[in-house]
């Protein structure tokens, strides 16, 4: 059930960031992506607390990408990392790029 949930979220295309609502690295990681001008249904935020499998969701999660820890952050198929990988994205400019590349901005 963790593998094909997942599995489904993750798109080309898209940005989904696996969160916890009480996270405060995951509320950064929101504050920082809103920052932008998807297009809809570009930028979605999972929140793995409400589907009742959190421990399984995580530990797939860290299967698929060697952390278990939230946020995760996929561009596209792409898991790019946690908040501190996306902040130092963001300051040297790729993340900007990355978004472009895979035409998820207006």
């Amino acid at each position: 059930m963790a593998q094909e949930f997942v599995n489904r979220k993750i798109q080309p295309g898209k940005v989904v960031v696996f969160i916890k609502p009480t996270c405060p690295y995951c509320r950064q990681t929101q504050e920082i992506l809103s920052q932008f001008s998807f297009k809809q249904g570009m930028l979605e935020f999972v929140d793995i607390t409400a589907t009742g499998d959190t421990e399984k969701i995580q530990d797939y999660l860290k299967q698929l990408t060697g952390a278990r820890t939230v946020p995760r952050v996929f561009i596209g198929k792409d898991c790019i990392g946690g908040c501190t990988d996306l902040i130092n994205m963001h300051q040297s400019g790729e993340l900007l790029i990355r978004l472009k590349q895979i035409g998820a901005l207006q």
